[in-house]
């Protein structure tokens, strides 16, 4: 079954507590304040992952969406960051599977039209093949796996990959070693080149 994300535009976002609400206790945060933080690196990221900005911004807008439904999560939680990274990559690896099966079942009945060519079409269409190729493979891995060569490769540091996998700091330099091989041996399996 696909799964339909709604678009929801930053305004759209209802603020149930802010951390001028008095009723917010201490430590809570707002979903403002975490959406002007992350919202254009969580974009970045998943789109790096869909291969569609249009799609990862709306992906993000989501994932704000879902916090701003759940103000028990804003109220005693010192950092929410993980929270907001972890469901962002599981929602855009669910994208990534909808859309391959989407692009699968197109295919099959001879929808996939193809434009004229442009000047570029065959760098084009190469580095579309490549990226169609990286995502199948992370598609494939562990979702931890995954979730941990995303995140690395979107600039986060091994504190906020802890963080955000709820692992310990020390463990994150072994565990990104073993997904990078796992990825590479699985690229390599499947595709017969180097990553």
């Amino acid at each position: 079954m696909d799964i339909v994300l709604r678009g929801v535009q930053p305004e759209e976002i209802t603020l149930h507590r802010t951390a001028a609400d008095p009723a917010a206790g201490p430590g809570a945060t707002s979903v403002d304040a975490l959406f002007r933080e992350h919202y254009a690196r969580m974009v970045s990221m998943l789109a790096r992952l869909t291969g569609d900005r249009a799609h990862a911004e709306e992906v993000a807008a989501d994932v704000f969406h879902k916090l701003s439904q759940r103000p028990e999560l804003l109220a005693g939680q010192d950092d929410l960051t993980a929270w907001i990274y972890r469901v962002a990559t599981n929602a855009g690896l669910d994208a990534v599977r909808t859309n391959t099966r989407r692009r699968k079942r197109e295919e099959v009945a001879g929808l996939d039209a193809h434009a004229p060519a442009a000047p570029d079409a065959l760098e084009n269409l190469l580095l579309e093949e490549r990226r169609t190729r990286v995502r199948e493979v992370l598609q494939s891995l562990k979702p931890r796996d995954a979730q941990l060569l995303l995140l690395r490769a979107n600039g986060l540091a091994y504190r906020e990959l802890a963080q955000t996998l709820g692992v310990e700091p020390g463990s994150v330099g072994t565990m990104l070693a073993r997904a990078e091989a796992e990825f590479e041996r699985r690229f390599r399996a499947r595709h017969g080149e180097h990553v």
